[in-house]
């Protein structure tokens, strides 16, 4: 890693371009799948089949990267560069056989396995440049993420205007763009640590052996049993109001407030610590889901405020625990351990979004919100460590 003040000034903006555009692959064909719904007359388990597809591919994707060391073993740039490539193939594909559910959902996985070498590599890419300042780094990092995942609400609101074989199309020039864009413009941080040529099996079991990295990666899966399922669920939520535009376009304001939390809480960990940062998030967060109850039937401004906040907070904890793994890993196996971290935390968050999502049919949305508090509250129990460790002086 090398020190902040020598990172040239278009290597963050970069990165955040690029990740946006790698990630596009995620959410915005997410966006097209009511119209492709009401076109094809798929029922409404058939999408949620495609999607799980997509995060299980991203699943066994970080898996394969992390056990191979993919990450460390050749640059960083190029991996993200031929997943951006692949992904965008994937999504051409996916169009192509739109028609055909079994192959688009194959495509859809192959989609998700690519993407593995786009979102946790960019953070490897972010870590090395970064020695100081890493989660103000990736504060601005996930932050836009976290917007191009909530902008796939706007997209809905208005998808009139945006044909699907348009917008699945565009998703993937942008993807590929963003690849080339990172190959070509950022290079190998100065100082970074030579890359490995084994597989790198004890540095991975840091994840459980290392205390300090056992404490940030327990905390990143509370917050992760949490985050997603907290996604699923907000249209619900707001359904209880709203429908039509007014719903999609309030989904989108309170998911796209986590960048606030985001890059706000990068600024902040500058001067207070990742770990406080994240423990006060991830506490208010916790605090949202046990509210549930009371201020599902509050007065509006109540009601908004309340999701608006958990919004920010669900989401905002997000880049510190990323930089506390990142710096406490064993330096030539930074890309592994948060690829592997990734794996097992999206893994957790489908197990929460099914149940979850099950019960949401029988248990009313007021009684079984405060559930997802069970993750911030063992995410806090592990994290404490770290929190202890920056408020001792020196």
């Amino acid at each position: 890693m090398t020190s902040q003040a020598t990172v040239p000034r278009h290597v963050l903006p970069v990165l955040v371009l690029a990740q946006f555009a790698g990630t596009s692959l995620w959410f915005a064909v997410n966006a097209v799948m009511p119209d492709l719904q009401r076109e094809l007359g798929w029922p409404t388990a058939a999408l949620g089949t495609l999607t799980s597809a997509l995060q299980l591919g991203f699943i066994l994707g970080t898996l394969v990267f992390a056990l191979l060391a993919v990450a460390d073993r050749f640059a960083p740039r190029l991996v993200f560069l031929v997943c951006a490539l692949a992904g965008a193939g994937c999504t051409v594909m996916a169009w192509a056989m739109v028609r055909h559910y079994e192959a688009l959902m194959v495509w859809r996985f192959a989609t998700g396995f690519f993407l593995a070498g786009i979102y946790p590599v960019g953070m490897r890419i972010a870590a090395q440049w970064y020695s100081r300042g890493l989660g103000a780094a990736l504060g601005l990092l996930i932050g836009a993420l976290v917007i191009g995942s909530a902008s796939a609400h706007a997209l809905r609101a208005i998808g009139d205007q945006l044909p699907w074989p348009t917008l699945m199309l565009g998703v993937a020039a942008l993807a590929a763009a963003g690849g080339v864009l990172l190959y070509a413009t950022v290079g190998d941080a100065p100082g970074t640590v030579a890359r490995v040529t084994t597989l790198q099996w004890r540095a991975l079991a840091s994840v459980w052996t290392d205390r300090k990295v056992r404490s940030s990666v327990l905390g990143y899966f509370g917050h992760m049993w949490e985050l997603y399922t907290m996604w699923v669920l907000v249209p619900l939520i707001l359904a209880t109001r709203l429908e039509g535009a007014a719903l999609s376009w309030a989904a989108f304001w309170v998911l796209g407030a986590g960048a606030l939390g985001c890059a706000v809480g990068g600024w902040v960990a500058l001067r207070r610590g990742s770990a406080r940062v994240a423990g006060t998030q991830l506490g208010v967060s916790g605090l949202c889901c046990l509210a549930a109850p009371w201020l599902m039937h509050a007065p509006d401004a109540f009601f908004y405020t309340w999701l608006v906040v958990w919004g920010i907070t669900v989401a905002g904890d997000s880049p510190q625990f990323s930089t506390l793994t990142a710096r406490n890993a064993p330096p030539q196996a930074v890309g592994s351990v948060l690829t592997l971290t990734n794996s097992i935390g999206f893994g957790i968050s489908i197990v929460s979004i099914l149940l979850f999502v099950s019960l949401a049919d029988r248990v009313a949305l007021g009684a079984l919100i405060p559930w997802l508090a069970i993750g911030p509250a063992l995410g806090l129990w592990a994290l404490r460590p770290l929190v202890q460790a920056e408020r001792q002086p020196g």
